[in-house]
């Protein structure tokens, strides 16, 4: 007989987030799944996780937008998708035939805006449960510029959590001194799980024009060469928090219907 591989991301919560395994993709590398879904069986895995929704559509950065490096590879995409109005009414309701959950990963440009984005996704068929994107390195507001700083990385956390009976997954981001800081706060607010991590700044240059390949010269950096850094911070993640776990979800604040 094969092994139990079945967790649970969000014990103890409201909605729980059940999953036959622990096989998902991260967010970005499955679009919306739709593609996927054609050439091999979507029940296989644990979850699927969206790419990064905005309230409104984004045309994402100017091209090029991925570069080779030795051991891994730069993106810079910009969050391009279709917007959130267009997931609830056109996404959402392929995704709630589909035998897995679908985790939303949600980006906003403002810590107020994790929560109207939650209010609006909360008890919509096909979602699961919401990933904050507080992490991503290649736009220029909201991402990482909330995820460096704890206190912002806190707040996002609230106020999505207040908005929504969905689980709340927080998306760290590496680059950072101390992401253990980052996932306690996000802990105490309320967060279901920790997700680690998203990409690590980088730059390539391109040595004949002498200037960056990447038209925003910087860019997220994903790939094996990545792994020693994603694993010390799982490893120091897991070892300060509790989530996710019954105990945790039993003192975590009660969610309310307004922001933060």
């Amino acid at each position: 007989m094969p092994p139990d591989l079945a967790v649970d991301l969000a014990p103890g919560r409201k909605t729980g987030l059940h999953l036959p395994n622990p096989v998902m993709p991260a967010s970005g590398t499955f679009s919306w799944g739709l593609e996927f879904a054609r050439h091999f069986d979507i029940g296989s895995l644990g979850a699927v996780v969206s790419k990064g929704i905005t309230t409104a559509p984004r045309q994402g950065n100017p091209q090029p937008r991925v570069a080779e490096t030795p051991g891994g590879m730069l993106n810079s995409i910009g969050l391009q998708n279709v917007g959130l109005s267009e997931v609830i009414t056109a996404l959402a309701p392929i995704w709630a035939r589909w035998p897995v959950p679908v985790i939303a990963n949600i980006a906003a440009d403002t810590v107020e805006e994790f929560g109207e984005m939650a209010a609006r996704l909360d008890g919509v068929p096909g979602i699961a449960a919401l990933e904050l994107n507080i992490s991503c390195p290649n736009v220029d507001q909201g991402g990482i510029e909330i995820g460096q700083s704890v206190e912002a990385s806190a707040r996002a956390t609230r106020a999505a959590v207040r908005n929504t009976s969905l689980p709340v997954i927080v998306k760290l981001t590496p680059n950072v001194t101390d992401p253990v800081a980052l996932a306690l706060a996000c802990e105490q607010e309320g967060a279901a799980s920790i997700c680690a991590i998203n990409t690590v700044l980088g730059l390539a240059i391109d040595t004949g024009r002498r200037r960056p390949v990447l038209p925003r010269a910087r860019g997220g950096l994903s790939g094996p060469a990545i792994k020693p850094v994603a694993l010390r911070i799982v490893y120091d993640v897991a070892r300060a928090v509790r989530i996710p776990s019954s105990a945790a979800a039993a003192s975590a604040p009660a969610r309310t219907q307004s922001n933060s």
